[in-house]
């Protein structure tokens, strides 16, 4: 008994869809001029979210059969451009002639769509970022290359800025650039100012060290 009455409610549910009317939606992608429109064989176009599923022509022209009355909404599955959201009412009493509106994006103001629909894209998408070019302006605020430009610039402007020091001023500075190059030779200038200690008594360097050790 069970059965029987499954297989009479199944027929019955057929029975009245049967009696439903239905309607197909046409429709074509236009694609800007000078756009290869060869990939558009893959361009998957759904209606409710998947409800209805078909792929555009070569042309860009599409067709969705079985189509029942009611409020669909069209969407367009492109990876390199986007389309708008398009609503779309079908009456009873026009089949033939739906409403159709367009949404550039979510939360955009509507526009009414001709039938049969012509859909064009309202962007691109770009998924990579564009590779930047040489620019001299770029490489200055690179801080290796400020910190090389300052010490090229020191070395220039040194002698000049020598020029009009005092004989025992420039003295001074040799000496301090000469302490520079011997890392030793500075540290133990600086330990014997601490200590109070003369240049004679501390010893500059190691070979110094090693004869003050030996004797």
């Amino acid at each position: 008994m069970l059965t029987k009455s499954l297989v009479i409610r199944t027929s019955i549910r057929h029975s009245f869809a049967g009696d439903v009317p239905t309607t197909q939606i046409e429709g074509r992608l236009e694609f800007p001029t000078g756009i290869d429109k060869t990939f558009n064989v893959t361009t998957k176009i759904t209606l409710n979210h998947g409800e209805y599923t078909t792929y555009s022509r070569k042309d860009g022209s599409f067709v969705i059969y079985d189509v029942v009355p009611g409020i669909h909404q069209l969407d367009i599955d492109s990876k390199s451009y986007h389309f708008p959201q398009v609503k779309i009412q079908i009456l009873q009493d026009s089949m033939d002639l739906p409403k159709c509106l367009e949404y550039a994006y979510p939360g955009a103001p509507k526009r009414a769509l001709k039938y049969p629909l012509v859909i064009n894209p309202k962007g691109t998408y770009q998924y990579f970022e564009a590779k930047r070019g040489f620019s001299i302006f770029g490489l200055l605020r690179n801080p290796m290359v400020m910190m090389m430009l300052f010490s090229v610039g020191l070395m220039v402007a040194m002698p000049y800025m020598m020029e009009g020091l005092d004989p025992e001023e420039k003295a001074r500075m040799k000496e301090q650039m000469k302490n520079q190059q011997d890392p030793s030779a500075m540290l133990t200038k600086m330990w014997g100012e601490m200590t109070g200690t003369g240049e004679e008594e501390a010893p500059r360097s190691k070979k110094e060290r090693r004869r003050v050790k030996q004797s």
